[in-house]
């Protein structure tokens, strides 16, 4: 597999996808209660979906932070964000659940979200170089 250096801009894509992981997996996980009621969201929904966040911007941090990556990695990462905008589209779309307004306004702001840290990790990857062995 291909290491690289990772640029500047994946680095900070990588923190930032970490910070706002972390702080929106804390919020769901503590208050998937009092959020229900706002969002119109199933608690064991927000609870687990906040709950698998914790681990992954652990992993995103971690990442961050390494001298080198393996370009895998980082498509992994590319890939899961990829699935969770995915998923938040077909959980609207799908009629699974019956959202508030601010329940929708919750779900397709975090989509876009994270769209937008996977497309800044895209760029990322693209300006790494190959690490020198």
């Amino acid at each position: 597999m291909t290491h690289l250096q990772p640029s500047p801009l994946l680095r900070r894509a990588l923190l930032l996808d970490a910070a706002a992981s972390g702080a929106t997996g804390l919020l769901m996980s503590l208050a998937a209660g009092w959020l229900t009621e706002w969002l119109g969201l199933p608690f064991e929904l927000l609870l687990g979906a906040g709950v698998s966040l914790l681990p992954f911007a652990l992993v995103l941090a971690w990442l961050s932070n390494r001298d080198t990556l393996q370009r895998g990695w980082i498509w992994a990462v590319i890939a899961v964000n990829a699935l969770w905008v995915a998923d938040s589209v077909l959980l609207l779309i799908g009629g699974w659940v019956a959202p508030t307004v601010l329940g929708y306004v919750f779900v397709i702001g975090q989509a876009l979200v994270v769209a937008l840290f996977a497309e800044l990790e895209f760029f990322g990857l693209k300006r790494s170089q190959p690490a020198l062995a």
